[in-house]
């Protein structure tokens, strides 16, 4: 499992990321499914939940509807989610995993002190039990 971003997305999603700390932010991945994934398209949103921005974010319903009518018009994929984890290890935790959807691709970036320190992607098993790490390559282009 393969996830291709390029350089430039992945500093887009790193700045959205690092501008919402000390909370928590979020966006989508759109682009092209398959072995490996491409992602041709970042969507980056506000953390909709009212309290415990710091360690939970939520996505609002419209948000997704809007990520997949764009994916559709695009002729895309709705690829999965980025969010950020701050001061804390890029690891999913319990809460993400009853959230998750095992299609999806999770891209959770860890942000320390403002600043983001690293970036790691999951994918929720068929079975909902458990996050298998989702390698992330980074190319200058997507094809």
């Amino acid at each position: 499992m393969t996830l291709i971003l390029t350089q430039a997305q992945l500093q887009a999603i790193h700045l959205h990321l690092e501008k919402a700390y000390p909370e928590e932010s979020a966006g989508f991945l759109l682009g092209t499914d398959g072995e490996p994934r491409y992602v041709q398209h970042i969507l980056p949103i506000q953390n909709a939940r009212p309290d415990s921005r710091h360690n939970r974010y939520l996505i609002e319903p419209l948000d997704y509807l809007h990520a997949e009518d764009l994916a559709a018009r695009w002729k895309m994929s709705l690829l999965g989610v980025f969010h950020s984890h701050p001061d804390h290890p890029n690891i999913p935790s319990e809460y993400d995993r009853e959230w998750a959807q095992p299609f999806f691709s999770y891209v959770i970036v860890s942000v320390e002190n403002g600043k983001a320190t690293s970036t790691r992607c999951w994918r929720l098993d068929e079975n909902r039990q458990q996050f298998l790490e989702e390698t992330i390559q980074i190319e200058q282009e997507v094809a």
